[in-house]
């Protein structure tokens, strides 16, 4: 198994990059949608209509979402956390997504940048 990890810096405030990770039609909005989510604890969330689903593990309003993941026939999850740092009117996100199967790293790789955290930083920065 292999851990992806990856930072992003975000010209947007904490609080609406929270949203986009948490909030059903902010996922949505920038592509990851039909999407179930919010910000608790146990909360068993889907994006991608499915394709993507687990549960929020633990939840630090604006400092920490961290999540089981699974997808297609995974037998047991990977382990996904964000943190996000408030800059002031800036948001850093840092990502650690481990447990990956080998198989499937470079996919989750280039998709974070270009399906997930890429998408979030566009969106939001495009107000």
């Amino acid at each position: 198994m292999k851990v992806i990890h990856q930072t992003y810096t975000i010209n947007t405030p904490v609080d609406k990059v929270w949203q986009a990770f948490v909030d059903p039609k902010e996922i949505e909005s920038w592509g990851a949608g039909p999407a179930e989510m919010n910000e608790e604890v146990g909360t068993n969330f889907k994006l991608w209509g499915g394709d993507i689903y687990g549960t929020n593990t633990e939840v630090v309003k604006n400092k920490k979402l961290a999540q089981d993941w699974y997808g297609g026939d995974w037998l047991a999850p990977s382990k996904v956390v964000f943190e996000f740092v408030d800059l002031g009117g800036k948001t850093k996100v840092t990502l650690t997504h481990s447990s990956v199967p080998e198989k499937e790293i470079a996919d989750f790789d280039s998709g974070w940048k270009d399906y997930y955290l890429g998408a979030i930083k566009t969106y939001l920065e495009r107000g």
